[in-house]
């Protein structure tokens, strides 16, 4: 009985001196504070009192309000702990941040401290020097090239190119080239507008939705999906499906056009058209507002919104010219177009696949 008992007297004493031996790791607590401010010092009266109960708590203080150091230092802790400055005070131990300073902010300190003091837990300062900060992506610099780009491969889309030709054929079968030269610049000045007014539209109901993050996903995988069914179209063109008009739209198309004589009629038809484009032309269109939703505010996802379709209008101005100042021919450029086909949607396959990979390598890294 007495062994048993001296057994029990000796494993509480062990387990004691653990508890003790537990109870002397050092705690670490980074305060960052400011002069002047009534809560700060709150805060640091209420350290002082409590100093002695714990003297493996080791207090560190930093000054903001007049030390430049002191406050970047502020801002990477809170990077750091992936969290957003709150103003001061503001305390930081193990893995939790406190911001401000009430009475029962009192009891969660000494709760973190008496929990840290037997435990294993974190300290500030080694998680700053583990922090590997985001790259700082500039959304501008994000997405005025991508718009640049996506317009551009919008711009060269053999579909807009079709109809425009169609379109200064009819008119030129009048023999006058000055309506010609009107038509193709009211038609495109409708599609300009029709294309600005409908981006315009799905831009603002992504962002009142509130679902950009989702939908920037999903447009990320469309751009790849997108990218590839044009790379398909420049190895097989014609099998299965194209990224064009459907075939089975473009006799009503032709129909159309054919009947437009006059200036307000291309700028008329222009709307109409831009509705049979939107299945060859959407792609790219889609895949920006998806971005700007995401990234922009919506006075510079307006700005891009013109600048994508001022780009996307630009061939349409060129040949339009070309054909009035006689250049060229608009048989000549069907001709052109024809025999381009396929690289137009190399090149549109390439960039749009190019975007869709960075937009979701920017997600996964945690970029944007």
């Amino acid at each position: 009985m007495k062994k048993l008992i001296y057994s029990l007297m000796i494993l509480f004493i062990f387990l004691l001196s653990l508890n003790f031996v537990a109870a002397d790791n050092q705690v670490d607590l980074y305060n960052f504070h400011g002069k002047g401010c009534q809560h700060c010092a709150q805060l640091l009266e209420f350290i002082d009192s409590i100093k002695d109960d714990y003297p493996n708590l080791n207090f560190v203080e930093f000054e903001v309000y007049f030390n430049d150091e002191n406050r970047d230092l502020f801002e990477r802790m809170s990077l750091a702990y992936d969290t957003e400055i709150q103003g001061v005070p503001t305390t930081f131990i193990d893995k939790q941040v406190h911001a401000g300073f009430t009475d029962s902010l009192k009891e969660v300190l000494i709760k973190d401290i008496e929990r840290c003091s037997v435990e294993e837990c974190v300290s500030p300062k080694d998680i700053l020097n583990n922090f590997v900060p985001k790259p700082n992506i500039d959304p501008k610099e994000l997405t005025i090239p991508a718009v640049i780009l996506a317009a551009a491969v919008d711009a060269i889309n053999p579909c807009a190119f079709a109809v425009l030709i169609l379109l200064l054929t009819t008119i030129l079968a009048s023999g006058i080239k000055k309506r010609a030269l009107y038509a193709g610049l009211a038609f495109s000045l409708s599609i300009f507008i029709s294309y600005f007014l409908m981006g315009f539209g799905l831009y603002t109901a992504l962002v009142a939705s509130g679902l950009t993050r989702i939908f920037f996903i999903i447009v990320g995988i469309l751009a790849i999906l997108v990218g590839l069914f044009n790379l398909k179209d420049y190895l097989w063109y014609g099998k299965w499906f194209i990224m064009e008009v459907p075939l089975g739209w473009r006799p009503k198309m032709k129909s159309l056009l054919k009947h437009v004589t006059s200036i307000p009629g291309a700028f008329l038809i222009g709307f109409l058209i831009s509705l049979f484009l939107l299945p060859c032309t959407s792609g790219p269109y889609i895949i920006i507002l998806g971005m700007l939703a995401e990234l922009t505010t919506r006075n510079h996802a307006t700005m891009l919104l013109i600048l994508y379709n001022l780009i996307f209008i630009l061939p349409m101005l060129i040949i339009t010219l070309a054909v009035y100042s006689g250049f060229t021919t608009t048989e000549q450029a069907e001709e052109w177009r024809k025999r381009k086909l396929k690289v137009l949607h190399l090149i549109a396959g390439i960039i749009i696949l190019l975007l869709g990979i960075g937009m979701l390598i920017s997600i996964f890294f945690g970029w944007l």
